[in-house]
């Protein structure tokens, strides 16, 4: 068999893997259809199942890998890859790259990175610390996305990969980074949601001013809700909870800062005093001005949850 015979055997059979098509170098018989695609000048036939109508967009495609099977430089494929994230094309477009550069389909997720300086450094010392499946891609001039695969045998969870996108990039290159973690995805071909999470994590934890360096979509998930209804709508929520004061604690850093790292530390006083190096009496204290002026004591779940919600509407009506 040679080269080319070799490498359409190996896309047909991936293309199989992937979707159940069957596209055979030799007629079946049946309901089939012939197209000739074309391969170095030569033009080589090619059978699959189906109607001419029904095939003509999969015949497209085969066209298109074929005759386009040594192309592909690095930033050919990032700017193909960054298309991908940003939903341009569907899960054709999804389905395209993983064929014509042999990309494993599985469960995965995107990360979105911000990295404070060097982003094009930043990007290339990230691509070498990956593993073979992963990719990365440059998206603007301030962030970078990259894709990771999951493995049956992993052991690394999106948070700790997470940890090690900003450590490695620390430790070597002095730059620190906040990164957003999307959802796990079943196929590469859901991946654009996954990003649009991870880079909306991102802005959210830009938005709450967030402490820490990783960022998980999950924790945004009732700040996107709310983000999604209209601002008088949410004008209307803030008034119905009847906190007329609660601004006052909103806006004043110190209180502001107890609160969250109370609400952080999961409501627990000798916790969020020793992550605010404070003594406990003066915890206490602030918390109980916090409860006068707002009448909320945020050391009882119920109360906590409400002054949650109020923070996320405040910060939201202010963004």
């Amino acid at each position: 068999m040679d080269g080319t015979m070799s490498w359409l055997n190996g896309l047909l059979y991936d293309i199989y893997e992937k979707t159940g098509l069957r596209v055979r170098l030799s007629p079946a018989g049946g309901t089939e259809t012939r197209f000739l695609a074309e391969d170095g000048g030569k033009a080589v036939p090619l059978w699959i199942d189906g109607g001419e109508e029904e095939t003509e967009q999969t015949v497209k495609l085969l066209r298109y890998l074929i005759a386009n099977r040594d192309a592909g430089t690095m930033p050919e494929r990032q700017e193909h890859l960054k298309s991908i994230l940003l939903g341009e094309g569907g899960g054709w477009n999804a389905f395209r790259y993983m064929t014509k550069y042999r990309i494993p389909d599985g469960v995965c997720f995107a990360a979105d990175l911000v990295p404070e300086k060097r982003l094009e450094e930043a990007a290339q010392h990230i691509a070498r610390c990956l593993d073979g499946g992963d990719m990365t891609a440059v998206m603007d001039d301030k962030r970078i996305a990259v894709v990771k695969f999951l493995s049956a045998a992993e052991e690394q969870s999106a948070q700790e990969f997470g940890q090690f996108l900003c450590q490695t990039l620390y430790e070597d290159l002095g730059v620190r980074a906040r990164v957003g973690i999307g959802c796990e995805m079943r196929s590469f071909s859901e991946i654009a949601l996954s990003y649009h999470q991870a880079a909306t994590a991102v802005r959210m934890s830009m938005i709450f001013d967030a402490k820490g360096e990783v960022h998980s979509y999950r924790e945004y998930l009732l700040v996107k809700m709310l983000e999604d209804v209209p601002k008088s709508r949410l004008k209307e929520y803030t008034e119905q909870f009847r906190v007329s004061r609660a601004e006052e604690v909103l806006e004043d850093r110190e209180m502001s800062a107890t609160a969250e790292a109370f609400l952080e530390s999961s409501l627990n006083l000798s916790e969020t005093a020793r992550n605010l190096f404070m003594h406990r009496n003066t915890l206490t204290y602030r918390l109980d001005k916090i409860e006068r002026i707002t009448g909320l004591d945020i050391r009882k779940f119920s109360d906590a949850v409400t002054f949650r919600v109020i923070t996320i509407l405040y910060r939201l009506l202010r963004a």
